[in-house]
C-alpha cells in the first residue's frame, strides 16, 4: 500500500510539472510577437508623392517619382491612366519631383529589359558608385521574361555632416513618450559655432516655428514644429511663405534652446495599389505594373545624417500576358522634416512625425 501511494504521488508530481512547463511555454510564446505583427504594428506609412494626403507618421522620398517619370516620359510617352483612375497616379503624373531637384552624383538610374544580366549590371553600378548592395533586386522575377517587359530602377544615397557636432542632450519626453534621445544646443551653452549652424525660418511661439540646420555639404535640414497642411507640398509651401514674411531674428541667440530628436528608420514598402492594373503606352501597347517596391533608410543625429533609398518597378506587357523674448526650439511634439539641396526647388526627403518611438 505504501509503495502504491509513493508511485501515485510520483505520477501526480510528473503531471503537475509537465502541465506547468507547458503553460509557461505557451505564455512565453504568446508574448513573442510574430514578425508580421511587429511590421504591421510599426505604423509608418510611405507616401508616393509630395501631393498625397497625409496621415500621422508618414515619410516620403523622391526615388519612386524618378522611375515613374521615366515610365511616363521615356516608355509610355504619355500620362499613365488606370481604369478607373486613382488619385495617387494623378499625383505621380504631375512630376512634382524630378532629377532637377538632385545632383547627379547622388543617384543612379537604369531602364532595361529584365534579365539576370541587367540585374548584375545594376548591382555592379551601385557598388562602383555608392559601394552599396541592393535590398530589393532579389524581390523581382528576372528569368523567363518577354523582350517587351521592362524594369526601372533607381538608388539615391547621400551623407551629410554638420561642421561641428551638436551637443548630446539628456533623454526626455516627446508628447507622452519617455526616454527619447535628443541632440541640439543647451540653453547655457557657450558654443557660438553651434548657433551659427542654425537659421530661424520663422518663430511664432515655442509650439509654432521652423528652423534650418546647415551642413558641410549642399544639404539643408528643415524642421517645422506643428506643421500646417494636408500634404507635404502644402506644409513645405507654408514654411516658405512664413519664412518670407518673418521679420524676427534669424540667428539662434544665447540662452535659446535647440532640441532635435534623433531619427533612425528603415522602411520597405510594396505599392500594391499600383500593381496589376492595365494602362497603355502611346503606341497602343497594354502594360501592367507587376511589382513596385521602395525602401527608405534615414538616420539623423548630432553629427549629421545619411539617407539611402531604392525604388524598382517591373512592367509586364499584357499582350504576353516674439522677437525680443527668449525662444525655445524644442521639437518634442508633431513635426515635419525636409531634406533639400541648396539652390533646388523641391526637397528630396520628407517626414511627418507624431509618434517618435516609431522612428528611434
Amino acid at each position: 500500500m505504501k509503495k502504491l501511494l509513493i508511485v501515485l504521488g510520483v505520477v501526480i508530481l510528473f503531471v503537475v510539472v509537465v502541465f506547468g512547463v507547458h503553460k509557461i511555454t505557451s505564455q512565453s510564446e504568446a508574448k513573442i510577437p510574430k514578425k508580421e505583427a511587429v511590421l504591421s504594428a510599426k505604423g509608418i506609412k510611405t507616401a508616393l508623392t509630395l501631393e498625397d494626403e497625409l496621415e500621422s507618421n508618414t515619410i516620403w522620398c523622391g526615388t519612386f517619382g524618378l522611375i515613374w517619370n521615366d515610365l511616363k516620359n521615356d516608355l509610355a510617352k504619355q500620362d499613365i491612366v488606370f481604369s478607373p483612375q486613382i488619385k495617387v497616379v494623378e499625383n505621380l503624373n504631375k512630376e512634382t519631383f524630378g532629377t532637377k531637384d538632385l545632383s547627379e552624383k547622388s543617384y543612379y538610374k537604369k531602364i532595361g529589359t529584365p534579365s539576370i544580366a541587367l540585374k548584375k549590371e545594376i548591382e555592379k553600378a551601385i557598388k562602383d558608385k555608392f559601394n552599396e548592395t541592393s535590398d530589393i533586386l532579389d524581390d523581382f522575377q528576372w528569368e523567363g521574361r518577354d523582350t517587351k517587359d521592362y524594369f526601372l530602377y533607381v538608388m539615391l544615397k547621400k551623407e551629410f555632416k554638420f561642421e561641428k557636432a551638436f551637443e548630446e542632450l539628456e533623454e526626455g519626453k516627446f508628447e507622452n513618450y519617455n526616454n527619447v534621445k535628443y541632440f541640439g544646443i543647451k540653453k547655457n551653452s557657450e558654443k557660438d559655432e553651434l548657433r551659427g549652424q542654425v537659421e530661424v525660418l520663422y518663430y511664432n511661439s515655442k509650439d509654432d516655428f521652423s528652423i534650418k540646420l546647415k551642413t558641410k555639404q549642399e544639404d539643408e535640414v528643415i524642421l517645422c514644429k506643428n506643421p500646417k497642411g494636408n500634404t507635404f507640398n502644402e506644409i513645405y509651401q507654408n514654411i516658405d511663405k512664413q519664412r518670407n514674411e518673418y521679420k524676427g531674428k534669424r540667428g539662434l541667440q544665447k540662452g535659446e534652446l535647440l532640441k532635435v530628436p534623433n531619427i533612425k528608420i528603415k522602411e520597405k514598402t510594396e505599392f500594391k495599389e499600383l500593381q496589376e492594373k492595365s494602362f497603355y503606352f502611346s503606341n497602343g501597347d497594354s502594360y501592367e505594373i507587376e511589382k513596385a517596391i521602395q525602401t527608405i533608410q534615414f538616420e539623423l543625429d548630432k553629427n549629421g545624417g545619411k539617407i539611402k533609398s531604392e525604388a524598382g518597378m517591373m512592367l509586364k506587357n499584357e499582350s504576353m500576358m516674439i522677437d525680443d523674448d527668449i525662444r525655445e526650439f524644442a521639437l518634442d511634439k508633431t513635426f515635419a522634416i525636409f531634406l533639400k539641396e541648396q539652390g533646388k526647388d523641391n526637397p528630396y526627403f520628407a517626414g511627418k512625425i507624431s509618434d517618435i518611438t516609431k522612428f528611434q
